[in-house]
């Protein structure tokens, strides 16, 4: 390899709790995937970006342009390179892996000059395995070693997260990004939102597996479901502090300045409690409410990237309501799965029981917001008939993608097979397996 030549690789992850709720401060739990992406980065110096990438169907994607265009008179500017890449769909691939030069540009003034990018990807795209999260990490370790730069702690996965809102215009949580740059293989990742602290990873014992099973059904975190439903959350949160005494100029200045910190619940709606939620802000939340209706209220909402949308219909109630709960369960099961022993007796397979009753009433929560289908609905179902298979759940994004199942045992494992082997046939598809 040429000394101008620099490569790095970065894992999918599972999502085995949390969810969606990482953008309100939830506690999240993350299994890296043994798949990765690879990328290799050869410096050039007339500013040309040509970039080969081949998908894991065997694909293969090139595009070839001057880095300079997506300079705003040779400055970076975010919105302008997310709009060049919002009217040309074809090249919206792009965007995460430009998205990561112009954040490195940025933040740590690289002077970037053009570069050929040999992408190859084992992590399937639109399967809910955080295939985005993986390339932008791949790309920015690539990118900090051809330019000797140094991130410290979670510099690299909020950059990547950076990459992925301002550029590639998906409004994803941190949690996938730093899944795929500290996330075990062999363990669970516990992450607090708030917004990237990491705890220690706690071993899985042998006799228990998180694998998750593809559902065939395409996920996009920048889809109209997903974003609407943080949407939603913000609104319900904006809609609390306000009954709060909260002025919208305090949320104006919190929000103009990304410091949350002096908001009600320092600006997270999982530091809410189940008990403070029922008591106390469950009767003042609307159901539903119009876009308009809540502007001409509230003004805006304390999210900075997702923006309120007028003619829209926001389910408010359930969508504030899911992230409080949900960091509940997540912490639940950190508490189970820490005290699970070593051996499948009959005391860890009660524990295995209730791990399981989580996972699938997150699952159900997920719905109730709105991010089921009919399919993930049915492989849970179908899971839940099998003996051996304790939960599962559709995870990340949901509105598709993949579930997860947790298999306690060699009975379980057979009972993923099986499992497997069920869906692939019901939907005539060669569906995938994470692990």
């Amino acid at each position: 390899m040429s000394s101008n030549t620099f490569s790095a690789s970065a894992p999918g992850r599972l999502d085995v709790m949390g969810g969606i709720a990482d953008y309100s401060g939830s506690m999240v739990l993350q299994k890296a995937i043994r798949l990765k992406t690879h990328v290799q980065i050869k410096l050039r110096t007339d500013y040309i970006c040509s970039i080969t990438s081949t998908v894991p169907a065997g694909e293969t994607l090139h595009f070839a342009g001057d880095y300079r265009n997506f300079l705003e008179n040779g400055n970076v500017s975010y919105p302008f390179a997310r709009n060049i890449f919002s009217q040309n769909p074809k090249s919206q691939w792009v965007a995460y892996i430009i998205g990561c030069i112009l954040v490195l540009q940025n933040e740590k003034q690289i002077d970037f000059r053009g570069a050929d990018f040999s992408i190859r990807s084992e992590v399937p795209y639109g399967k809910g395995v955080a295939s985005s999260a993986a390339l932008e990490v791949a790309v920015l370790k690539a990118l900090t070693k051809a330019f000797g730069v140094t991130c410290h702690g979670t510099e690299l996965a909020r950059y990547a997260q950076m990459a992925e809102n301002h550029v590639a215009g998906a409004p994803c949580g941190l949690m996938d990004q730093l899944a795929s740059a500290f996330g075990p293989t062999n363990a669970l990742l516990p992450i607090v939102c708030q917004p990237d602290q990491l705890l220690q990873p706690v071993t899985i014992p042998e006799w228990i597996k998180f694998i998750g099973i593809d559902s065939g059904i395409r996920h996009q975190v920048a889809g109209a479901s997903y974003a609407d439903v943080r949407c939603a959350a913000f609104m319900g949160y904006t809609i609390l502090i306000r009954s709060l005494g909260c002025t919208e100029k305090e949320i104006h200045d919190a929000t103009a300045t990304q410091n949350f910190s002096c908001l009600p619940y320092q600006g997270y709606l999982s530091n809410i409690s189940v008990e403070d939620f029922e008591k106390r802000y469950a009767s003042i939340l609307p159901e539903s409410m119009k876009g308009r209706d809540f502007i001409n209220q509230f003004g805006r909402s304390t999210d900075t990237i997702t923006a309120v949308e007028p003619d829209k219909i926001y389910q408010i109630k359930v969508c504030t309501a899911h992230p409080i709960y949900e960091n509940r369960r997540v912490n639940e099961f950190l508490k189970l799965i820490r005290s699970i022993p070593d051996q499948p007796d009959a005391s860890a397979q009660q524990t295995a029981s209730g791990l399981g009753a989580l996972m699938l009433e997150s699952h159900s929560s997920y719905s109730a917001c709105g991010l089921g289908t009919i399919r993930t609905d049915e492989i849970v179902k179908l899971a839940q008939e099998l003996p051996g298979i304790t939960g599962a759940r559709v995870t990340g994004g949901g509105n598709g993608g993949t579930v997860c199942v947790l298999a306690a045992g060699d009975e379980g494992a057979r009972s993923v097979a099986r499992l497997h082997q069920l869906v692939c046939n019901q939907y005539g598809e060669n569906l995938m397996l994470f692990d």
